[in-house]
């Protein structure tokens, strides 16, 4: 369960700097190792990202001058330890569309979801393949694509549905050893009917 000292809420007019700062797909993908991995030093981000530890160090201190990353505990006195301040991150779609840069900065996040989904399909097939994963987390995972005919009102029922009944779950498994990370991607896009004549193809 998110809980809302664990939400950071950006606001286009407030946290234009740091929507700025998160619009750098090195930047975004630190962030998301962090949420997703835990603390790390530069260097070993640089590993992960095949980036170099000063770049790294950089685009840390970065995020953390917009309050998206704050030292960890160390190991030792030798480097500094980076954790992510929130483990999500999220806005108002209508507030986002005030200005292009905030628009912008909507699409460029969906982008680089979009990256983390295709990331995460070729680790879970690893993980399968290798054995790191057992046989019972082979049926309940996987991929769909539907396309429902809905309302707004339903679009919106539908993720407060998604988000708490989400939230239950993942109260019920706190602690369970058998839990793992499962990433989960939810898109509701409305298409606007085609009409004949216009470029491009209804799927």
């Amino acid at each position: 369960m998110v809980s809302d000292e664990q939400r950071r809420v950006l606001d286009p007019e407030q946290d234009a700097a740091a929507l700025k700062a998160l619009t750098h797909p090195l930047r975004i993908r630190l962030l998301g190792l962090l949420r997703q991995d835990g603390p790390a030093t530069a260097s070993e981000l640089a590993v992960k990202t095949g980036e170099s530890s000063a770049s790294t160090s950089y685009h840390l201190r970065v995020l953390a001058k917009y309050d998206f990353v704050a030292e960890a505990a160390h190991r030792d006195g030798r480097e500094r330890r980076w954790q992510a301040v929130h483990s999500v991150t999220s806005w108002n779609n209508r507030a986002m569309t005030a200005s292009p840069d905030s628009r912008a900065f909507v699409n460029f996040s969906r982008r680089r979801q979009i990256e983390h989904l295709e990331a995460s399909v070729d680790r879970h097939e690893a993980d399968i393949a290798e054995g790191r994963l057992g046989e019972e987390w082979l049926e309940p995972s996987g991929l769909v694509d539907l396309m429902p005919r809905l309302t707004p009102q339903a679009a919106g029922e539908l993720w407060e549905v998604f988000h708490r009944t989400l939230d239950e779950l993942a109260a019920r498994d706190e602690g369970d050893p058998r839990a793992e990370q499962v990433v989960l991607v939810m898109a509701a896009l409305p298409l606007a009917a085609r009409v004949e004549g216009e470029e491009g193809e209804a799927p």
